[in-house]
């Protein structure tokens, strides 16, 4: 019997994709989208836990297959399980504490989150969020006021969600995968730096000036010279 590359098994909380450890990447992601866009309808549209077996991925890997898996059916994959978590407890606590709602505290302008957004996650909000952890690479951000993360921003983050471009993403550590300011957009490989620094990891921050998104170190010179 031939092997199959991708085996997809499920629970009540989510499913379990168990991958070819030998297969090349780029292959295996095709035979990931072939195995859940024929098993779209099945699946329906819901909100899922996911754990990866079979294979080790880094974070990056994971993004990529959660993106394929999204945008191959109608599940919305909510948290990613470690393998060697106890997965179906893992995947109920995801599930019933949901991204968007746990660890969140309403403030007159916007709201806290304690807690690492993994690969996979969303978290989303109407107003300005202050994240107290890190932003893996995968996890996405989305606010229509602005972002701050004390921690790691190595996801996405999309603020000014309303069209707003004076709306601005800092974080302790800046080296995200995506970052879109209102209808601005600058990925990873092509952000700009307006003014030569050391490359040393310092806060900074990420504004809209002229039509191009800027990350600048947090200086009280820079805070004075943007218009947020």
């Amino acid at each position: 019997m031939e092997k199959q590359p991708v085996i997809i098994k499920n629970n009540k909380y989510g499913l379990i994709v168990i991958l070819d450890q030998d297969l090349e990447f780029e292959a295996l992601k095709e035979k990931v989208a072939e195995k859940f866009r024929a098993s779209a309808k099945f699946f329906g549209e819901t909100q899922i836990a996911l754990c990866f077996q079979g294979r080790k991925l880094s974070p990056e890997e994971e993004a990529v297959l959660v993106e394929t898996i999204t945008g191959n059916c109608m599940l919305q994959v909510i948290s990613i399980v470690d393998e060697d978590e106890t997965r179906e407890e893992a995947m109920k606590k995801a599930v019933e504490a949901r991204t968007d709602r746990e660890g969140l505290m309403d403030l007159q302008d916007g709201r806290f989150y304690k807690g690492t957004l993994r690969s996979g996650q969303v978290l989303e909000s109407e107003t300005s969020i202050i994240i107290l952890g890190d932003v893996n690479p995968g996890a996405r951000v989305i606010s229509k006021g602005n972002v701050v993360v004390l921690g790691a921003m190595k996801g996405n983050a999309f603020v000014g969600a309303a069209g707003n471009e004076s709306a601005f993403v800092a974080a302790l550590s800046m080296d995200p995968m995506q970052i879109r300011i209102g209808d601005v957009i600058a990925r990873s490989s092509d952000k700009v730096q307006k003014k030569k620094k050391k490359a040393e990891d310092v806060p900074k921050i990420a504004y809209v000036e002229d039509g191009n998104i800027y990350i600048e170190p947090i200086t009280k010179e820079v805070l004075n010279d943007i218009n947020l």
